[in-house]
């Protein structure tokens, strides 16, 4: 039985996508301010959106469908400014809770709404899409699987990888915002939340242009 993929380029592949995992980004940055502010759990929840959000276009790019974006600069572009829209109404969102009781949530419906946030955060990401598109096609290699099964398996690992560093970054701004929660709580770690997205949405908006 022939190996899906040429085993020879799983090492180089798991190479590159750690350290394009690493490399700071929107997902980092946000699940590093959630872990802080809000808690473990609550990055974790942001995690699970943000891997379904990764999944979506992976799958979406072992097909093709997301060579449309790369025909279309308008779509790209429309998804791109969504996306940053995005975060800024995250930043929004952040300042205005100064003026109510965020701890009032609930802790479950917490987690659903940044599970929501960060999916919404990520099907708004071409980037994510043309990483895929560019990414899996070098390691690809003809008398192993399908193109297909390639695609979907290389995609699979690096999702794994993801989740594996996003769950990092969680457990440990997790523990450093534990002791600083408990004596910081109130409208200025708020305010803090709320420029640091408008700091992610304005490079964010930087990194994506084409």
């Amino acid at each position: 039985m022939v190996f899906p993929v040429d085993p020879a380029v799983l090492l180089p592949f798991l190479a590159a996508v750690v350290l394009m995992e690493i490399t700071p980004g929107p997902n980092m940055s946000w699940l590093a301010l959630v872990s802080l502010s809000q808690g473990r759990r609550a990055g974790l929840a942001a995690v699970v959106g943000i891997t379904l959000g990764l999944s979506i276009w992976m799958i979406a790019a072992a097909f093709g469908l997301t060579k449309v974006i790369l025909h279309w600069p308008a779509l790209y572009h429309s998804i791109r400014w969504a996306g940053v829209g995005f975060l800024l109404y995250l930043a929004w969102d952040a300042w205005r809770s100064n003026q109510g009781a965020a701890q009032d949530v609930p802790p479950v419906a917490r987690q659903r709404q940044l599970f929501r946030r960060g999916l919404i955060g990520n099907l708004l990401n071409p980037k994510a899409a043309l990483l895929y598109v560019v990414l899996l096609p070098g390691f690809m290699r003809a008398g192993y699987g399908s193109p297909l099964s390639q695609a979907l398996l290389l995609g699979s690992l690096h999702v794994l990888v993801s989740v594996a560093l996003h769950s990092i970054i969680v457990l440990s701004a997790s523990r450093a915002g534990g002791s600083f929660l408990t004596r910081h709580q109130g409208p200025v770690t708020r305010a803090l939340m709320s420029l640091s997205l408008v700091a992610i949405a304005i490079w964010t908006a930087w990194q994506t242009r084409l």
